[in-house]
């Protein structure tokens, strides 16, 4: 892919303003491509955007599905428009925050909203639209909405606690559930066709305004989801009581010192050379006709995966005694796009990375992560300091979903006053909207891309930080007010990014 230089923002749908507790895909996603448009910005960069768990803290790094998309942030206005739900129903809504998702209500009333819109798109006369949409995604979406409908008849059971016929996916006991489950299975087959619908809405408005979508694949998956209950013999599980027998994970780092234990199965990788014709390797290459198929790039969560590993026993409750293991490298990737042509990827390099983990990314061509708030904690020789980017082939960020928020970080007690006097100095500034100024010092680095969470071009501190690493309550429900967008912030970023020739599309570089 070609990136030709410019800047962007980085902002999960859910943070959207909206009407009904939760952003959208709707009204509020196509005002903020407007937004971005307006402010000269060329990439908007979101979240996994799959079915999420409250059991899970609704991470969008947990989903139910790889392929399938979250049902509560289908826009509820549209499904009025389309004239499956009455308006009467969404003017008895509750009052909704506009500063946080309250996901227990936004659930229950999205839920209940998505049930009478399926009533009524039942008493209308089914569309060629709708089969030739069942066609076409049945390799993943006939298996999520059995799974989903078996979840609900379980009473939300993980998978391997289902009846055992069920959860081993015996041909009589599926053949009884499409039966037995058939409207619950139309639901959900219902809800994915409005998705599919509004997401290919907001991208041709995204590609009619000239602003690119970056989409975020998670190396791994949720252990309760439907890719790991309909693709069993991909992962590394006990097949006698199906549990994971390894977990994947980090070891201690700058987020945490027992180092994480993500609890995500790992995937059943062989030689390289042997596995190219086995199922994971062809699941691996739908995930990503999918994902392409809706964003315009993909960012690899922990790529450093695909070079190596580490493999944490399941019965340990922390990441510390885990270990280093060879992952299919290289192999994966040329395998790829011998099948899909060229792959536009963002590579996640953050954390401990090796010599090796970088001639992989390079070797490949992809460009990699520089993050502004791990530059100033040691040297003038520190990877991050924008005067040792080597190469404009990387995306620089002023921080991620996972860090702070840069006032928060830079105000918070992490930081030394030695540190604080080091970021001072090297943004020729006192301190004073440190937000902004550390968004300029993106911008004019040699980096092609430059992102920033929305929360640092508003300035905004901790209490507006959207996930933090190791902890598993209050994370992902941060909302930005549609006041905070408004002329004095688009015409100060338009601004900025014209300054630092970001604004127009100047020489680009071929992502290989």
């Amino acid at each position: 892919m070609d990136f030709s230089r410019g800047s962007g923002i980085l902002l999960h749908i859910t943070s959207l303003p909206g009407p009904y507790g939760i952003g959208t895909l709707g009204r509020s996603a196509l005002e903020f491509i407007d937004f971005l448009a307006d402010a000269g910005q060329r990439y908007w960069q979101i979240l996994p955007s799959g079915p999420t768990s409250g059991f899970l803290g609704h991470s969008p790094y947990m989903n139910f599905s790889a392929f399938a998309g979250n049902p509560l942030i289908i826009c509820l206005d549209w499904l009025e428009e389309k004239g499956w739900l009455d308006k009467d129903h969404l003017l008895r809504a509750e009052e909704f925050s506009e500063y946080f998702v309250e996901f227990d209500k936004v659930v229950a009333f999205h839920y209940s909203m998505l049930e009478l819109a399926f009533q009524g798109f039942c008493r209308q006369h089914i569309s060629y639209a709708y089969g030739e949409f069942l066609q076409r995604e049945g390799y993943w979406l006939n298996d999520y909405a059995l799974f989903m409908a078996f979840r609900e008849e379980s009473g939300g059971l993980p998978w391997n606690r289902w009846p055992h016929s069920i959860a081993k996916g015996d041909p009589a006991a599926m053949v009884a559930a499409h039966l037995r489950l058939s409207d619950r299975i139309a639901f959900h087959q219902f809800v994915q066709y409005c998705f599919d619908l509004q997401w290919d809405e907001m991208k041709n408005h995204a590609g009619e305004r000239g602003v690119l979508l970056i989409g975020d694949m998670p190396i791994y998956v949720g252990f309760d989801s439907v890719d790991v209950w309909a693709n069993q013999g991909n992962y590394r599980l006990d097949y006698s009581c199906l549990e994971p027998t390894h977990v994947a994970g980090v070891p201690p780092d700058y987020f945490s010192e027992t180092g994480q234990r993500w609890g995500n199965p790992l995937y059943r990788w062989t030689l390289a050379e042997e596995e190219m014709t086995t199922p994971l390797y062809g699941w691996w290459e739908k995930r990503f006709l999918r994902m392409l198929g809706q964003v315009d790039v993909c960012r690899i969560d922990h790529f450093r995966g695909f070079e190596s590993y580490w493999e944490i026993p399941a019965e340990e409750e922390t990441a510390m005694n885990g270990e280093w293991v060879k992952g299919p490298g290289s192999f994966f990737f040329e395998w790829m796009r011998r099948q899909l042509g060229e792959l536009p990827i963002i590579a996640e390099d953050l954390g401990i990375i090796t010599k090796e983990v970088t001639a992989l990314r390079r070797k490949l061509g992809f460009p990699g992560m520089k993050i502004l708030q791990f530059a100033f904690e040691s040297d003038e020789t520190n990877d991050y300091l924008p005067h040792n980017f080597h190469s404009e082939n990387c995306v620089v960020y002023t921080g991620t979903h996972d860090n702070n928020t840069t006032l928060g970080w830079f105000m918070g007690e992490t930081l030394t006053a030695s540190v604080r006097e080091r970021i001072c100095r090297y943004l020729q500034s006192d301190g004073h909207q440190v937000s902004r100024q550390m968004i300029r010092l993106a911008l004019s680095s040699v980096a092609k891309v430059a992102l920033f969470p929305m929360q640092d071009l508003l300035g905004f501190g901790e209490d507006c930080r959207m996930n933090t690493p190791g902890t598993s309550e209050g994370n992902w429900q941060w909302r930005c007010a549609g006041r905070f967008f408004d002329s004095e912030v688009k015409d100060w970023l338009r601004g900025e990014t014209e300054f630092y020739n970001r604004l127009k599309p100047s020489k680009t570089i071929t992502v290989a």
